[in-house]
C-alpha cells in the first residue's frame, strides 16, 4: 500500500489517494478542492482511480468532487446520514453512488478500507482503517478533534467516537483531514479531547 496527501482547498483540507502499486488502481479520500489536480496526479501515477471515498460531507472535503468524476468517473460512498447533508454544509456539491456504513469494508487492489462510523463532526462521518493507518476525516487530528457546533453535531458522539478510536493499536498511524499525521499512542498521551473521552 503506498499513500500520497495533497493537502487542496483556502482550507488545506488533506485529500489522500491510497493505492496498490502492483494492480495499479487507487481510492481517492475526501476530494476537498482542485479536481482536476487529483486526476492529474492518478494519471501520473499510472493508476486507475476505483472508488472516491467521503468521510463526510462538508464543502471542504468535496469541493473537487465534480471536476474529478468529469475526468475519472467512479463510484462515490458517503454514509446515509451524510448524504441527507443534514448540516447543509455540502453547498449542492455533493454527488454519490453507494452508501457504505459501520463495518463495510472495501477492497483497492490488495488494500482492504475498514468503515469506522464515528459521528460528531457530523451525523454520519466516518474513519477509514487499513493495515495500521487510520483515515480520521475530522473526527480526530493531531492534539484536538473535530468541531460539533455545526447543526448535526454533537459533542457527546464525538467523544464517544474518540473513545473507540483510542481502543486502537498504539502504532496505529493517524491520516486527518486537516493538518499534521499523529498515532493513537501520540493522542493518548497529549490530546485533551481523548483525554476527556477516556474519563467520561
Amino acid at each position: 500500500m503506498k499513500i500520497e496527501t495533497l493537502p487542496l482547498g483556502q482550507l488545506d483540507t488533506n485529500c489522500y489517494i491510497v493505492y496498490d502499486e502492483a494492480a495499479c488502481v487507487c481510492a481517492v479520500i475526501d476530494p476537498g478542492a482542485c479536481g482536476g489536480r487529483i486526476a492529474a496526479r492518478v494519471q501520473e501515477l499510472g493508476l486507475r482511480m476505483q472508488c472516491v471515498l467521503l468521510t463526510h460531507s462538508h464543502f471542504d472535503h468535496i469541493g473537487g468532487l465534480s471536476a474529478l468524476l468529469q475526468e475519472l468517473p467512479a463510484p462515490v460512498y458517503v454514509t446515509a446520514e451524510d448524504a441527507a447533508d443534514p448540516s447543509g454544509l455540502s453547498y449542492g456539491m455533493l454527488r454519490y453512488t453507494d452508501l457504505y456504513r459501520e463495518g463495510d469494508e472495501l477492497n483497492v487492489g490488495a488494500v482492504r478500507l475498514r468503515v469506522m462510523q464515528t459521528p460528531g463532526h457530523t451525523p454520519g462521518s466516518v474513519c477509514l482503517l487499513t493495515d495500521g493507518v487510520l483515515f480520521s476525516g475530522d473526527t480526530l487530528f493531531a492534539g484536538a478533534c473535530g468541531r460539533t457546533d455545526f447543526r448535526g453535531g454533537s459533542m457527546d458522539r464525538m467523544l464517544c467516537s474518540l473513545r473507540r478510536l483510542a481502543q486502537l493499536p498504539e502504532q496505529t498511524i493517524v491520516l486527518p483531514g486537516h493538518g499534521e499525521r499523529t498515532t493513537i499512542r501520540e493522542e493518548l498521551r497529549s490530546n485533551p479531547y481523548v483525554r476527556e473521552a477516556l474519563e467520561g
